[in-house]
């Protein structure tokens, strides 16, 4: 929105600064830190009112987990409100990619949103059935991948680009929908399992959002896509502004779901996150990339994967419990032991994805 300020630029100017996409991003993810802040305390306490036991506990996990029983969920709502403010505020609305990155995360957000608000009015941990929330996904991210693939250049549309690889591309043709689909819900779903401790999702989904922010504009911008021999995706450097957005979100956020949380994001949060930066990916053609950047992501994914599987198929457990950070909870590890090490492991995680950008 503020973007319209520079038709009244004669060049030199403030409105001037408007133009420029890092400046937008900066105050993008200010705009959303001090919403963060200022809000942030306002809605816990509303959210404790209306909610009374708050978010249920599984009886079958970490006996210290007990302890947290009463901590309000739907702190998602916090992070969404400064992200979606933040970016239609700074962000330019004529953007494809803006938008489809926007109504996924809307879309997802609601589907978490409407499962928090199952499990706390039922007090029970189901929620609402996994598979309206597979299926509701699945129709959100074909949408998004189609668009996606619609306003991409021609000689994009419908490829898999792959990282270390100069010039490689796949075409997947009809393929690149249900392959983006499985792109989006996947990290939906992946950063939504890992939401399982204080502080143990926000911040390796900020390291990611960081990460994607650095890629988009690199990929968005005709000099450094052809300096580092990336494929040229014109529009994607605007995605920076949201990516920027989300980790002031996110940081106003983190001030209240540090250890000991006062709210926990719910499936409002992570789901709406993971969905954000699978549809980062897609626009980006950086999908493989996301898969090592949210490496933890996958991990967390696999090990629930594994878990079922091999109990169906032995009856037995690979894991003490699953997701894996409750493997080390189990295991007699401190929680901020295990939230932190995590961290550090995120951190390392996209710094090879950022490698991929020159090593090709």
């Amino acid at each position: 929105m503020l973007y319209l300020l520079t038709q009244f630029s004669t060049g030199g100017d403030i409105f001037n600064l408007f133009r420029y996409t890092t400046f937008r991003a900066g105050g993008a993810f200010l705009t959303a830190l001090v919403f963060g802040f200022l809000f942030g305390r306002p809605l816990i306490n509303l959210l404790r009112r209306k909610q009374g036991k708050g978010q249920p506990i599984r009886d079958d996990g970490p006996q210290s987990h007990f302890a947290k029983a009463g901590t309000p969920t739907m702190g998602g709502l916090l992070i969404l409100s400064a992200l979606m403010v933040s970016t239609l505020l700074w962000a330019r609305l004529d953007n494809p990619y803006i938008w489809i990155t926007v109504l996924v995360t809307l879309a997802f957000g609601l589907i978490g949103f409407a499962d928090d608000y199952a499990k706390v009015t039922k007090q029970n941990t189901k929620g609402v059935s996994s598979r309206v929330r597979f299926l509701s996904g699945l129709a959100i991210a074909a949408l998004a991948a189609y668009a996606a693939a619609r306003f991409q250049p021609n000689d994009l549309t419908n490829q898999l680009a792959f990282p270390f690889l100069k010039d490689a591309l796949l075409n997947l043709g009809w393929f690149f929908v249900p392959f983006g689909m499985v792109v989006i819900v996947g990290a939906a779903n992946a950063v939504n399992l890992t939401d399982g401790l204080d502080g143990l999702a926000i911040m390796p989904v900020m390291i990611a959002a960081g990460t994607f922010g650095v890629i988009s504009y690199v990929v968005g911008s005709a000099t450094f896509a052809n300096y580092l021999g990336v494929h040229f995706v014109p529009g994607t450097s605007e995605i920076m502004v949201f990516t920027a957005a989300l980790i002031g979100g996110g940081l106003g956020f983190l001030w209240y779901n540090a250890p000991p949380a006062a709210v926990f994001m719910g499936d409002t949060g992570s789901l709406a996150l993971g969905g954000a930066l699978g549809a980062i990916a897609v626009c980006t053609k950086h999908e493989i990339v996301l898969a090592i950047v949210g490496g933890l992501f996958v991990v967390e994914a696999l090990s629930v994967i594994i878990q079922v599987a091999y109990y169906k198929r032995t009856g037995k457990r690979v894991f003490l419990m699953a997701p894996i950070h409750h493997h080390f909870e189990k295991k007699g590890w401190a929680e901020p032991q295990i939230v932190i090490r995590f961290w550090i492991i995120s951190l390392i995680l996209a710094m090879i994805g950022l490698a991929t950008l020159k090593v090709r």
